[in-house]
């Protein structure tokens, strides 16, 4: 079923008039979420008329409407993508078998861990921007900005949708728990770490869309191979929408530096300070917060080494990125993968099996995504006749997870003492004053085709309209 009945107090595709206990139940969870987002969604944001876009249906022709709404009326839902007729378990120890419509049994523990870790994220990054409308640097941008918080909140009600069908009262419970926990809460914060840090300023909220939102689309991608197959549909649809949080990222990244870039050759200055002094954001900072978010989002993917994620394979819950355009077995019982440890004080690489180092070979898969990006932010110096190049360090520097976390590692993957990173760490992530001058450019700029002077305009605007379109309006 593809279509979206918007007629229904929760817009679904997937029938849930017919099963009227599990209507009752999400429609008693319904007014909960509602007092999540009034009191942590979107700072400041009730009244606005925001150009969003909504889903009308799961296929790629119709899953994008546009047009006016105030961000509390945004109906959220239940939307699953288009069911494939005969799917199969295409890995692990049940690989040719159909695919699971039910939890199971044996399963259920890890299923429902895998489900909540993923829901607890979404809300978690609604309440880590829930200021950034305060100081958004453009009309355009602020609605990019609710454009993700709305389809965030979306996807923590398709982790819920599931919790609710296929877990009974546990996952009801789970269900009311993704609502208590909020991001940084000293007593109640969410799941993972990353999903606990502050996002204070536009320049990290790009980071954090280019990075982190990168690696939802690598879980998500992981999770769509499942053979549990409500959970598949769900995080197919769910992708469709994370590539625009994507694409906020790198576009805004590309427009800070090209803005930056601007200011450098009409000056003719390079140093810093005199950048600075210009009320730009100079490049040395950028990699700084580069290389702060890269590091921060690649401990997400968990330690090289896991049985979990070899259970969770082999069980058929949890493949590979894009599981069936690899050419293996699909078991890996004697695949080999190869792994960093420290030896005689150099970093070098060993081979494990490669069931038990999923979490490195999903992390690798998006350490070569995320390095292509970079190659498009530095052809805009290039193109500017600049000789500055943005890199992504190391994996193993900045770790915090895995073995790497006892080491000390240079974004360039020396090995070095405490006592020089203490030296340079100023140099290699944003220091209190990087982070203190990019605060100090947070004007919110609202008024329809102006920008902040620290970044530039995009080149196109949304759904093929004019960047001086009203994309929010204010009541």
């Amino acid at each position: 079923m593809s279509t979206i009945d918007y007629s229904e107090t929760i817009p679904n595709n997937v029938n849930l008039s017919e099963d009227k206990t599990l209507q009752r139940a999400l429609e008693h969870w319904q007014p909960n979420y509602l007092n999540w987002w009034r009191d942590m969604g979107p700072d400041g944001s009730t009244n606005h008329d925001v150009y969003l876009r909504t889903a009308i249906n799961v296929t790629p022709e119709g899953w994008a409407n546009f047009g006016h709404v105030k961000m509390p009326d945004y109906r959220w839902g239940i939307f699953l993508a288009q069911a494939e007729e005969g799917r199969k378990v295409n890995f692990g120890e049940s690989k040719g078998q159909d695919a699971w419509q039910e939890v199971p049994g044996e399963h259920r523990a890890n299923l429902r861990r895998m489900i909540v870790t993923q829901g607890d994220t979404e809300p978690a990054s609604v309440e880590q921007q829930r200021h950034l409308g305060l100081t958004a640097p453009s009309n355009y941008d602020l609605r990019n900005l609710f454009q993700i918080n709305v389809e965030e909140g979306r996807h923590l009600w398709a982790m819920v949708y599931l919790l609710h069908k296929h877990f009974g009262r546990d996952g009801r419970e789970e269900a009311e728990a993704l609502l208590q926990r909020n991001s940084g809460d000293v007593d109640k914060p969410r799941i993972l770490e990353a999903f606990n840090e502050e996002t204070p300023d536009w320049l990290a909220f790009y980071m954090f869309t280019y990075f982190t939102d990168r690696d939802g689309k690598f879980q998500l991608n992981a999770l769509a191979e499942s053979g549990f197959d409500p959970l598949s549909r769900t995080c197919r649809f769910m992708l469709t929408e994370e590539a625009h949080h994507m694409f906020v990222g790198e576009s805004g990244i590309s427009r800070v530096i090209n803005r930056t870039c601007q200011i450098m050759k009409e000056f003719g200055i390079e140093d810093p300070a005199q950048v600075r002094a210009k009320g730009v954001i100079d490049l040395p900072t950028i990699q700084r917060y580069l290389n702060f978010h890269f590091s921060v989002t690649i401990d997400l993917f968990g330690a090289d080494q896991s049985s979990n994620a070899a259970a969770f394979y082999s069980a058929g819950l949890k493949g590979r990125y894009e599981e069936m355009k690899r050419d293996d077995d699909h078991s890996l019982k004697n695949s080999q993968y190869r792994i960093l440890e420290v030896a005689n004080g150099k970093l070098v690489e060993r081979e494990v099996p490669m069931l038990n180092s999923l979490n490195e070979l999903l992390r690798d898969d998006y350490i070569r995504d995320s390095v292509a990006g970079v190659g498009r932010w530095n052809r805009v110096i290039e193109k500017a006749g600049l000789s500055f190049r943005l890199v992504t360090p190391h994996k193993a520097f900045n770790r915090h997870i895995g073995p790497m976390a006892a080491c000390k590692v240079s974004p360039d993957g020396q090995l070095i003492s405490e006592a020089e990173w203490a030296a340079n760490a100023r140099n290699w992530l944003p220091s209190e004053a990087d982070r203190a001058y990019v605060a100090s450019l947070m004007v919110r700029v609202i008024e329809p085709g102006k920008m902040a002077n620290w970044i530039a305009p995009p080149p196109v605007g949304i759904n093929r309209q004019a960047i001086d379109f009203e994309y929010v309006r204010f009541n």
